[in-house]
């Protein structure tokens, strides 16, 4: 096989991986707004939440151009993930992101490190899917209440959930293969 064609290989299974975490994403987020635990107010507060928040980072010349953060709200409940240079650029998105209005509690997992290569990132959208997946598999739970964001191998877990659909879920991610760690970031409904 000619180097041109294995590179063409990849290439198209890198698309496809892309693809079928779309397709997930895509019935996820359609099913998801009518069975939602938050109201739709609040489902409209976080989105709300994230858009100032991305908008806060972007504001920032420092850190729109030498961090690779991603911001998603929950009921109120601020995850940012990503990695930052140095603690400085750090400590200046979470200044920026305490500004940001509505956020109840910011769950600050910013790694001080390079910004994740091309292929870790894929590899983290296809595992998103997978767990997305795995998670929509059981009838215990309600899979669509479970917010899944993953970066670097790592699983965050967000929504309103009762303890024994937490406990459920984060046994489902973490027996997920290519899963290294799963944080919970629930809030409890019982």
């Amino acid at each position: 096989m000619s180097m041109k064609s294995i590179i063409s290989t990849i290439s198209i299974a890198i698309l496809l991986q892309g693809c079928m975490a779309a397709a997930v994403v895509g019935v996820v987020g359609g099913a998801s707004v009518a069975t939602d635990n938050r109201s739709l107010g609040n489902q409209i507060d976080d989105q709300k939440i994230e858009l100032d928040a991305n908008a806060m980072l972007r504001k920032n010349e420092g850190l729109n151009d030498n961090t690779n953060l991603q911001v998603v709200s929950v009921n109120g409940s601020m995850l940012v993930v990503g990695q930052a240079p140095n603690s400085y650029l750090r400590d200046q998105a979470i200044k920026a992101l305490n500004e940001v209005k509505g956020v109840k509690q910011l769950h600050n997992q910013i790694r001080i490190s390079n910004t994740l290569a091309f292929t870790t990132k894929t590899n983290d959208v296809w595992l998103t899917s997978k767990v997305k997946t795995a998670l929509f598999g059981t009838k215990k739970l309600d899979a669509t209440n479970i917010k899944v964001v993953t970066e670097n191998a790592e699983v965050f877990l967000m929504g309103l959930v009762t303890q024994a659909q937490a406990t459920e879920a984060v046994e489902i991610a973490r027996n997920v293969n290519g899963v290294n760690r799963v944080f919970k970031i629930f809030e409890y409904i019982d």
